[in-house]
């Protein structure tokens, strides 16, 4: 991570708040699923009822992102992520207050349009602390997120080896968040610079425009599959173990952690591997054909040691950054509508949260390996989108020296 220094750096402590944003953004992703039993019986639903609430996630980002990117630029990344801020701290101690469906669904929704505007405040102001490493600070935000998926499994074990509170987690996550809230209003922010371009400009030469409706499309929809592929795994994989393992409770959470640190791992070896091997196209293409031969083990042969070594190669190859890379190429082959082909990849990626948890918790009631089996199916289809984007790219290409 070339040039990328937090030495002599003004905004070294804003810095340090905004990346542990992000790890109690990556607690609040699993923080639902990890506590299952407990909110099934505090809202007297099933899991149908909780997989509801977890959909408000998506539900409530998938509009507010091109509104959050407005008013990120037009009023500042300070207001951007203190209105974020409070959106999340409304939805942690809401959780624990309420009983009721509906109004845990609101919170939901809350949350999720809280992170769209974190994400839309957050990752302009760390281009703008960071002006000649944008990429590699913005790439430390998913190491932060694993971070919090990786830790928050130790801390609900702890709760209930201990028979805690399970809302000692939420409380946490709030206080955490309240903190970071109050030292972020004292601190400065850089100048806003809503035009600012990325150190990392495209300048590859192709030999023919792009096609939008070929490859633009494609990298749109791999935005949905390589989504479903790891949220899906992130939602289930617990319960995968306790359904179809018959393991303890405390066990299968481990698979999360084991998930997490493939994902940290992954944003580390992934960014090595760019800079000295392949470009971003490629990797589209063999990550989620890594993950689509896991799956297949994973549905095939179940058992404890392939559960946690499937968990660390999805983790890997799945949630350690291959919808960056996808927003990537996208900019590659589409220079000059950079936010606009952004916003189309992360509203598919949206799409994909808000309508796995009601489509897997179906599949559910069936069998839990229902879902590691839709999930081979849209990885394939992911694979088969990435062959073509690659053959599109390689014609591109094709004449360039």
């Amino acid at each position: 991570m070339k040039n990328f220094t937090f030495k002599k750096n003004e905004y070294f402590n804003l810095a340090l708040l905004l990346y542990l944003n992000y790890m109690i953004h990556g607690m609040s992703a699993v923080i639902l699923t990890l506590n299952l039993d407990f909110l099934m019986q505090k809202f007297s639903t099933d899991m149908l009822g909780i997989s509801f609430i977890i959909s408000g996630f998506g539900i409530g980002r998938l509009p507010i992102l091109y509104l959050a990117g407005v008013f990120s630029d037009k009023y500042g990344r300070k207001p951007s992520i203190v209105l974020a801020l409070c959106g999340y701290i409304i939805f942690f101690i809401g959780i624990l207050i309420t009983s009721n469906l509906t109004i845990a669904f609101i919170l939901a929704l809350i949350c999720g349009a809280s992170n769209g505007i974190l994400d839309t405040g957050t990752y302009p102001a760390l281009m703008e602390i960071f002006p000649n490493a944008s990429g590699s600070a913005n790439i430390l935000i998913k190491a932060f997120m694993s971070l919090g998926q990786f830790m928050l499994p130790f801390i609900i074990t702890f709760i209930i080896k201990n028979n805690l509170y399970f809302g000692y987690s939420f409380i946490l996550c709030a206080i955490v968040m309240t903190l970071d809230l109050i030292i972020i209003l004292k601190l400065a922010f850089p100048p806003n610079t809503s035009n600012s371009k990325s150190t990392t400009e495209n300048k590859t030469k192709f030999s023919s425009k792009p096609n939008f409706f070929i490859e633009g499309i494609c990298l749109i929809l791999i935005g949905f599959t390589c989504t479903t592929t790891f949220y899906t795994m992130q939602m289930w994989l617990p319960t995968y173990g306790e359904s179809v393992l018959n393991i303890e409770k405390t066990l299968a959470l481990k698979y999360i952690s084991f998930y997490s640190i493939g994902s940290i791992l992954s944003i580390f070896i992934s960014s090595f591997i760019i800079i000295r091997f392949l470009k971003p196209v490629k990797i589209i293409f063999i990550y989620p054909l890594i993950s689509l031969v896991t799956l297949i083990v994973l549905w095939k042969f179940p058992s404890n040691l392939i559960c946690m070594v499937c968990s660390f190669i999805i983790g890997f190859t799945a949630a350690g950054g291959v919808l960056q890379l996808v927003l990537t190429t996208m900019s590659e082959l589409f220079p000059n509508g950079k936010g606009k082909t952004t916003g189309l990849v992360s509203t598919s990626s949206a799409i994909a949260i808000s309508l796995i948890p009601v489509i897997t918790s179906k599949l559910s009631t069936y069998n839990v390996k229902n879902i590691v089996l839709f999930n081979i199916l849209v990885t394939f289809i992911g694979v088969i989108l990435a062959i073509i984007v690659n053959m599109r790219y390689k014609k591109l290409t094709l004449n360039k020296k």
